[in-house]
């Protein structure tokens, strides 16, 4: 780790623009090269061809979950490392990778003693989830996410409105999945590094039904999971129409009977969390 190429999202949770100068210092107290900035998604995520061009060997991440799968995604092919700090709402891989350290401790560490990691994902065709894929009707409720996200209410009850018609529909149907028999409004899919963590939720009352939304509002919903929990390889989509799904919380639609199955990036990511 001697030479930066730095993306960041402006638009996400925590990544500031004050924050994003304070991390550069930082880069720079460590005797740390900065040879390129990207500001996504003003800016095109640069390609591997640009990295070793510019002759980087790690990116570093200061940006929110979706932002970083996007990345992450678009350089599987790169021989270099990732360095994934916390600078969205969850910042659940910065978690898994990191702890609770914050980015400017985080890159200290690294320098010093990171390790190279690869991660389980989640597949369904050409997309991926690091962190999760949601599926099943409740997925309507990211329209109404979006919005108090980027601070636009107008329209923000008729969201609600089509969250909550849709939730109260009738739920995903998955092939190959034993133990999920029922039809779950919302299905969250977490990476292994076996099998696939299948959490299925069942919101039929108002009250499971506002808990549920208030979740996604907050960006948390890994905390809505909590029903019925099961394991799989992979499994398909039952439905006849395509569906709504989030990987990492960014919205995709995807065929009818899409297989869903999982998988493991290169060793790419560096980890300054010590096992144990």
């Amino acid at each position: 780790m001697k030479t930066i190429w730095f993306i960041t999202n402006p638009a996400s949770g925590s990544a500031t623009a004050a924050k994003v100068e304070a991390l550069v210092a930082v880069f720079e107290e460590r005797g740390l090269a900065l040879v390129g900035r990207t500001a996504f998604p003003k800016d095109d995520l640069p390609t591997g061809e640009e990295l070793d061009a510019a002759g980087a060997d790690t990116v570093v991440l200061f940006a929110g979950d979706g932002t970083i799968n996007a990345a992450v995604c678009a350089l599987a092919k790169w021989s270099g490392a990732i360095l994934i700090l916390p600078g969205g709402t969850m910042n659940l891989l910065a978690k898994e990778l990191h702890g609770n350290a914050d980015p400017a401790a985080i890159i200290h560490a690294a320098h010093e003693y990171g390790e190279i990691v690869a991660l389980p994902f989640v597949e369904a065709g050409q997309h991926r989830a690091l962190v999760g894929l949601i599926l099943g009707p409740a997925t309507s409720w990211v329209h109404a996410r979006e919005l108090v996200r980027s601070g636009k209410l107008r329209g923000l009850v008729r969201a609600l409105r089509h969250g909550i018609r849709r939730t109260f529909s009738r739920g995903i149907r998955l092939e190959g999945v034993p133990g999920l028999e029922h039809r779950a409004q919302a299905v969250f899919v977490r990476p292994g590094r076996a099998r696939l963590d299948i959490a299925a939720v069942d919101a039929r009352d108002f009250r499971s039904i506002a808990a549920l939304g208030w979740e996604w509002l907050t960006g948390d919903w890994v905390a809505a999971r909590a029903v019925t929990q099961v394991f799989a390889e992979r499994f398909r989509i039952g439905s006849r129409k395509p569906v709504l799904a989030l990987f990492d919380g960014e919205p995709v639609m995807l065929d009818p009977a899409t297989q869903i199955c999982g998988g493991e990036t290169r060793a790419m990511f560096i980890r300054t969390l010590k096992a144990g």
